[in-house]
Parts: structure tokens; sequence; C-alpha cells
């Protein structure tokens, strides 16, 4: 089993008095044959994740012929046309779903970072009132919930049903992303904290003009966690909404892509032949898909110092 995992170094160059000794074969130098297979195997992974993006996006900006002709799904493009996109943003079914997945996610992100900031910064000053039982409380919420049932039951209590609040409250804190960020309070240096109390300075104004300018990458990251949440969030509304006037995008691109129901104001522009029902499935995804494409690359440079300096020094 040794010799399948150590190898007998004797390369010119080595210092006196290492020649024969073992090595792990991790800390051997690549060879040409296996930085070419990891080339290849990162390529093939890439083309497994791109590709049947660009088939859907190929598929949205194709004629109702191009469809025809491919049987399906389009892989390579012959035309564009935007038909499907100018039809779903006309105002209709698509377009009032998206205007309240994008003022669910921005009041349900905002909400949720306000309220797991101060938390998090309650729960990272030892002094703080009942510091360690509550967080012992909230640890022991990761492991044990409470169900499905009494969730509903307690929505429907408070009278949120049929409201949009139905959408943001359930799903307000997340545990992990409080924990991630009060260690990353917990590491910030302390002595500024110490400073700014000697000169007046209150908890509000610390955490305001020290601890959050500090903490910018964290933060970053924790609002792209909320904000996906709440955007590709689905069934909060299938549960508690009942008017089909109120639900978010995600909710629709389920019925017209999975239940294969026409939208609203487009079945005669369908039935006609002028647009292809596949075009106008494969336009939902996209703009469903669009704003996660566009935020992540402004948060993907935080995205590395945010969790692991968060999680290594907690």
């Amino acid at each position: 089993m040794s010799g399948l995992l150590y190898r007998m170094t004797g390369v010119a160059g080595t210092k006196p008095g290492t020649r024969g000794r073992l090595r792990p074969v991790w800390e051997e130098e690549p060879t040409k044959a296996g930085l070419a297979s990891k080339g290849v195997v990162l390529v093939l992974a890439c083309l497994a994740v791109l590709f049947p993006l660009w088939v859907v996006v190929v598929t949205s900006l194709s004629s109702v012929r191009t469809i025809t002709d491919a049987g399906g799904l389009v892989v390579i493009p012959r035309g564009i046309t935007f038909v499907a996109y100018q039809e779903l943003l006309g105002g209709g079914q698509v377009t009032r779903a998206a205007v309240v997945s994008i003022c669910v996610t921005v009041v349900g992100t905002l909400f949720s970072m306000a309220v797991s900031v101060m938390c998090a910064y309650g729960l990272s000053r030892p002094g703080s009132v009942l510091h360690r039982p509550l967080l012992l409380f909230m640890l022991a919420t990761m492991f044990f919930g409470a169900g499905l049932i009494p969730t509903y039951l307690v929505v429907q209590g408070l009278g949120l049903t049929d409201s949009y609040l139905a959408l943001i409250l359930p799903s307000a804190l997340n545990v992990f992303n409080i924990l991630v960020l009060r260690a990353f309070f917990m590491s910030t240096a302390q002595e500024l904290v110490e400073s700014a109390r000697i000169d007046g300075a209150g908890d509000f104004r610390i955490l305001w003009q020290i601890i959050m300018p500090l903490s910018r990458a964290v933060i970053a990251v924790i609002t792209l966690f909320y904000a996906v949440g709440y955007w590709s969030a689905w069934f909060n509304a299938s549960l508690y909404l009942s008017d089909p006037e109120m639900m978010p995008l995600q909710n629709v691109m389920n019925q017209l892509v999975l239940k294969q129901e026409r939208p609203t104001g487009l079945t005669q522009v369908i039935n006609t032949g002028h647009l292809s029902l596949l075009a106008v499935q494969m336009a939902v995804m996209v703009l469903a898909l669009i704003p996660v494409a566009v935020l992540s690359p402004f948060v993907q440079k935080h995205f590395k110092e945010g969790m692991l300096t968060g999680a290594v020094k907690g």
C-alpha cells in the first residue's frame, strides 16, 4: 500500500541528504498528461453547464418555423427574433409576475439583512443580555423544525394568507447566515469598538459606522444569498396565495413549463402560429435567470473573503 502512495525521490537539484526520501504522490510535480486530463475535465464540465443554457437562450430567440424544423429545442440558431420577449413583457401575466418578484425580493432582502445584521451584532457581543441561551436556541432550529402544517397554521392564524407578507416573513431569517455574520463581527478588531465607546458612541453607531464598513464582503455575500432565495422561491406562494394575479414569476414559470399552461393574453397569438409556446417557455426561464446572472459577478470577488474569513475566525 505504501508503494502506491509514495515514490522514491532522486531528482537532481534536491538538497544534500534528501535523496531517497519518501514523498507523497500529491506533492510531486504534475505530469503533462495529468495537466492535459485536468484541462479536458474542466472543459467538459463547462460544456455540461453552458450547453443547456445555450439551448434555452437560442430557442427563446427562434421563430416558429425554426423550432418546427428542429423538432423542438434549437441548438444551431437560424435567425433571431425577440417576439417572445416582446409579447411576454407587453403588460400581461408575466410582466405582472416579474414586478411582484422584484418587489418581494427587494423588500424581503432589505428586511432580512436588517434583522440578521442586528441579531448577529447582538450575539457577537459577549456581554449582551441572554447571549448564550439565544444562541443555543437558534442553533437548535437548524436541526429541529416545527414542520409544514404548524408553520401554515401560524401563518393562517396571523392573517397573512393571500398577502405578500406570507412570501417574506416565514423565510425572513436564516440561522446559518446569522452565524456567518456573527463570526465575522467577532473577528473585528475590538480596539476600534472600545475606542468608539470611549468617545461616547452607542451600539447602533458602532454597528453602522465601524462594524458594517469593515464587513462589506460578508454583507455582500449574505445579501446575495437572501436575494437569490427570495427570487427563486415558489413554494410559499403556491402554499399561501390563492389569487393568480398575485403569483410571482417563479410560479408563473412553473405553470408555463411544467403544467404546459398558456400565459394569459397570449393564447390567440400562439394559436394563430405567430408565436411558439416553446419559445415562450424558454423566454420565461431566461427572464427568471437574468437577475442572478447579473448580480453574481459583482459579488463574486467578495465571496471567498466573506465566507472563509467569517468561518475560520469564528
